[in-house]
């Protein structure tokens, strides 16, 4: 009170020019008041034929509204509102909608929405064969005219992205009523509807129910929007348990269902035009997914928690390295970075430090993989995993991955016990998903080799063809990850693996043939176990290697394919016949078509005989070895009995024919030209060509 007695009081002059100004702005504000009150509704008026021709001309759709006016200073009623496509059913009808925009954002020219109300509204979805009366929606055009921004923006993702957000939270209103909306899809085969029958947003506030068709399902809906801070928390939960959601399993063959998923998006923060990050969490309990790529078996993930921020810039986007997912008491921070233009490159990171590994283990969803179901394990492990890729320059690839499993051991082993390579077992020899028949490995089979029966250039030449430091690596081979990368990248399709010896062995041993992407991750987990555990020897791995894999039709093993093929035993192999028998590992049941009519190989076996009979010679390991001409490639003879007919006309015995199942072969083989290349490379210091013969 001290502070107004020392405030001078105002002279009667003074008083009389205050109420005078102040009775003057008082006078103009009612007279602008009034001329917007008498101009708004012209205003109205043309804002609604704007939207009735952009419809009609661009999207061939009429808009229809039976009756519209002002009801209050800033709200707008609409009622009876159609959207229908021409020559299509109608897409939309909406009895009642009153909308609001608040006044003092409007005077900074930003038109944020107040308050909504919606009555009795159906949106119908609707496809008859190829017809369909929402079409229009996903019509790309020249030029988007509903969000402006700067000409830059199309290569500033910040500022693009920024505008995206501010658009969207400006069209959520502070307090929402709806009543009765529907939205329901229909096609030649299915009719799913999803129902709102009530939601009420009180300051941001809202909580709801969703049905699907008549209480098949309902999910309830809850959280806070606010948007002037521009944050947003949503919580979804079902109310049943395993309800899947609608419409994905019929156009995506994907069925989710969950508890509750939250996903909240707490701060966007703009430290420039060019850059902008999002930081926020998510969680999900108890999530079911299942598609026939990820995995034969639904996979549960009971529960995971990420928390973090999203980082965008002028060209790239990122997830910050210091974020973080958890799933149990398993934690990470990964780090993927993404450049779109002008050249696309991808980049991911992750560096667990030191951890227990058994944590590792909990998290993964029981079933999920079933071979390491109940393993127990002790010590702690860290990881270390640093990929890049340019898709313009895929031969750049940085792979590179390290496991520190020094102090890890294994206490029980789950389903799949690796000890048992070491005895003899039962392998089961499938063709794809069908068994073909059952096999002992071990000397109670006559057909079982053991290793040191096996001619040593059979295993040089496997060695060298199929994985060169299988005695060295641990599993798994970084350089055969970078060169399958850069070759599937160049071909825009799945080409070629990495397989090391390592990882065949425990896939045709310990899994089943489902190609799928969680089958991968197991095989690539449980060979990781079998190496780092120490508790099969890399000979005996080898030994049951050669004599379970596949080398014709209905030919297992290394003792019946050289019985097959040449009427031999293991051990009386020479350098030809086991370059050609290591040519067919990757291609067993097209083994046959490398021969002619004669019994003698077609000349385009050749470059593979060049290739790794050069490479053998060049490290020393014929030494020991008779070596004919060519490597032994004109010795090779095949048995009489199976040996294709001779075509008619022919009579010139060294014409060797191609056949169109030939030259798919020798595609691939120009494929394998890559890998060829950087096995020379890397053994020689150097690009080596082999003469060719």
């Amino acid at each position: 009170m001290r502070i107004f007695e020392k405030l001078p009081s105002l002279t009667a002059k003074q008083k009389k020019m205050t109420f005078i100004v102040g009775g003057v702005l008082l006078l103009l504000f009612i007279m602008g008041l009034i001329i917007a009150l008498s101009v708004r509704t012209r205003m109205l008026d043309k804002a609604m034929a704007k939207v009735e021709n952009i419809l009609l001309e661009r999207y061939h759709t009429d808009f229809n509204v039976q009756e519209y006016s002002f009801t209050g200073l800033t709200t707008v009623t609409f009622r009876d509102i159609e959207v229908i496509p021409q020559q299509r059913d109608t897409l939309a009808k909406i009895e009642r909608m009153a909308v609001s925009v608040r006044l003092f954002p409007l005077l900074f020219g930003d038109v944020k929405i107040g308050n909504l109300v919606l009555q009795n509204a159906d949106v119908t979805l609707l496809k008859r064969d190829s017809i369909s009366n929402y079409d229009f929606l996903f019509q790309k055009q020249a030029k988007d005219t509903t969000v402006r921004i700067a000409e830059d923006t199309e290569s500033n993702y910040a500022s693009l992205i920024d505008g995206v957000i501010k658009q969207v939270f400006f069209k959520i209103p502070r307090n929402m009523e709806l009543e009765n909306f529907q939205l329901s899809y229909q096609d030649d085969s299915v009719h799913q509807q999803i129902r709102l029958p009530e939601a009420v947003m009180d300051g941001g506030d809202f909580e709801t129910s969703l049905f699907l068709n008549d209480h098949d399902a309902q999910w309830n809906l809850s959280g806070r929007v606010n948007p002037d801070k521009q944050q947003l928390r949503v919580e979804v939960s079902s109310e049943e348990e395993n309800v899947e959601l609608p419409f994905l399993r019929r156009k995506f063959g994907l069925r989710v269902s969950f508890d509750k998923i939250m996903f909240d998006l707490a701060q966007v923060k703009r430290v420039t035009k060019d850059s902008l990050t999002l930081a926020g969490r998510w969680s999900f309990d108890n999530l079911h997914v299942h598609h026939h790529r990820l995995s034969e078996d639904e996979v549960v993930l009971p529960e995971a928690i990420g928390e973090g921020q999203l980082n965008i810039g002028k060209t790239a986007i990122e997830i910050d390295p210091k974020s973080k997912i958890r799933v149990k008491e398993f934690e990470f921070q990964p780090y993927v970075k993404f450049i779109p233009k002008p050249d696309k490159v991808v980049s991911l990171s992750v560096h667990t430090g030191k951890f227990e590994a058994q944590k590792l283990f909990d998290a993964i969803p029981q079933g999920l993989f079933e071979t390491l179901d109940g393993i127990q394990v002790e010590g702690k492990i860290a990881y270390d995993l640093d990929f890049s890729v340019n898709f313009a320059e895929p031969d750049s690839v940085v792979f590179k991955s390290k496991m520190d499993d020094r102090e890890l051991k294994i206490v029980k082993w789950g389903k799949a016990d690796v000890r048992a390579l070491n005895n003899a077992f039962t392998y089961k020899a499938y063709e794809d998903t069908v068994l073909m028949r059952e096999i002992v490995v071990g000397t109670q089979n006559p057909k079982f080799t053991p290793l040191n029966q096996v001619a040593s250039i059979l295993k040089k030449t496997v060695l060298n063809t199929e994985d060169p430091y299988f005695y060295q690596h641990k599993g798994f081979e970084e350089e055969a990850f970078k060169l399958s990368i850069a070759t599937n990248i160049k071909e825009r399709a799945f080409k070629r693996g990495a397989s090391t010896i390592s990882m065949q062995l425990v896939k045709n041993v310990f899994l089943n043939r489902n190609k799928t992407m969680m089958r991968k991750f197991e095989e690539i987990l449980l060979v990781w176990l079998l190496e780092a555990s120490g508790q099969v020897s890399k000979d005996r791995m080898f030994e049951v290697y050669l004599n379970v894999i596949e080398w014709g039709k209905n030919v297992y093993g290394i003792q019946e394919a050289s019985s097959y093929y040449f009427g031999k035993t293991p051990a009386q192999l020479n350098i030809g016949e086991s370059l050609y028998l290591s040519s067919i590992i990757p291609r067993p049941k097209t083994g046959l078509s490398s021969f002619d009519y004669t019994g003698h190989l077609k000349p385009w076996v050749q470059r593979h005989f060049n290739t790794y009979g050069y490479i053998m010679n060049k490290l020393g390991q014929l030494q020991d070895e008779q070596v004919p001409e060519a490597y032994g490639f004109y010795g090779v003879v095949l048995e009489p009995g199976l040996r294709p007919p001779r075509p008619k006309g022919i009579i010139d015995t060294t014409f060797r024919e191609i056949d169109p199942e030939q030259e798919a072969i020798m595609r691939e083989m120009e494929r394998d030209e890559a890998r060829r290349r950087s096995l020379l490379e890397k053994l020689f210091g150097k690009e080596v060509d082999p003469p060719e013969e």
